[in-house]
């Protein structure tokens, strides 16, 4: 604590990322990001822009680079925002687009962000408990709110919400902006974005960290009404008018049109999921059937935190949460075959060996 600080960041709990350690030979597979490297063309576009023009200012607007996302999601280039990662264009929205004379909505299980940003910008929240099955329950998400704003698939849990629910909370609240953050769309789950056309209350945020392996690069998108995209122009011009540097404009843009791509690394970590689950269910533990690149799992007969402890003795590293709901429950991202493997054997040797 400090003096110099003021009350709101007296009052913060910050969001705490997964461990980044520099250790040799290690595994990592709490953090989801992609086991693959970013298009070739990516690189080779990130390349071209080391140049003398990097003494100049990126282009403010990112014009080619919303052009081209508006060309891929067949939207126009007035219903695109981009920022810096996801989370800025989330920090954007919820600065711009909630209200403070009522709660905003969202799960007792999701982006750690969220509650965050309510205690930055004085938002009231109310979260609403996941059901049994850890599904998140729209017809919870009822009276007059601040807005909503749902993580799908579900951070944490990797369930999805069907196009049908969603369009439910954005005609529920049609005088409330509803945000889908869809970070893992691209692993199982089906996309709001053509909602947006439908529904001017409803913005999709999506994110080049995951899917198109650029958690490096930083950069994220918005879809939505016009309406909502000068909401969030408005504050970023407030906050930073050139957010995205010129090698991130140009490796997002490379990374956009690749769409083989794209469908290549993402079929393989589905793949992956697909062979990584029945063999941790053979082991004992419970994994909910997941739309993302990463699997929660649980073993009756093993603590999370003791489990965790254990692989990292194997160099592996994986999630502990602490979020009350899911505390004896650990993240797993999604690796190649090879960690996948590396992974079963592991936590085959540590159940064998605490049944010893």
């Amino acid at each position: 604590m400090s003096r110099f600080w003021n009350k709101r960041v007296h009052a913060l709990d910050p969001y705490v990322p997964g461990e980044q350690p520099k250790l040799t030979n290690l595994l990592k597979l709490n953090t989801n990001e992609s086991p693959y490297g970013p298009s070739p063309r990516v690189l080779e576009a990130i390349r071209e822009t080391a140049t003398d023009d990097l003494r100049l200012y990126p282009d403010p607007t990112a014009t080619v680079l919303c052009e081209t996302i508006a060309k891929r999601f067949g939207v126009t280039t007035d219903r695109v925002f981009v920022g810096n990662g996801s989370d800025e264009v989330l920090a954007h929205a919820f600065r711009a687009l909630f209200h403070d004379d009522a709660p905003l909505y969202f799960s007792d299980v999701t982006y750690g962000f969220y509650p965050v940003y309510c205690s930055l910008f004085e938002q009231p929240f109310k979260q609403f408990p996941l059901n049994d099955d850890y599904e998140i329950d729209i017809n919870a998400y009822d009276g007059p709110c601040g807005g909503v704003v749902v993580a799908n698939p579900n951070a944490n849990t990797g369930l999805a919400l069907s196009l049908e629910q969603i369009e439910t909370l954005a005609l529920r609240h049609p005088d409330r902006t509803v945000i889908i953050d869809e970070a893992y769309v691209d692993f199982g789950a089906d996309s709001a974005i053509e909602l947006t056309k439908r529904h001017d209350n409803l913005l999709v945020v999506q994110t080049l960290s995951k899917s198109y392996a650029l958690a490096g690069l930083r950069v994220g998108f918005a879809i939505g009404s016009p309406e909502l995209i000068e909401g969030l122009i408005r504050v970023k011009d407030s906050f930073n008018s050139y957010p995205l540097s010129r090698p991130a404009q140009a490796g997002a843009i490379a990374a956009i049109k690749d769409t083989d791509w794209l469908e290549e690394i993402t079929a393989r970590v589905i793949a992956s999921r697909k062979t990584l689950v029945p063999e941790l269910e053979n082991l004992g533990f419970q994994v909910l059937p997941s739309c993302a690149n990463f699997i929660l799992m649980r073993h009756p007969a093993h603590p999370a935190g003791s489990v965790a402890s254990a692989l990292r003795e194997r160099s592996i590293l994986v999630r502990h949460l602490s979020t009350p709901r899911i505390q004896n429950w650990l993240r797993v991202t999604i690796g190649t075959d090879e960690a996948c493997t590396r992974l079963i054997d592991a936590l085959r040797a540590i159940i064998l060996t605490n049944r010893s």
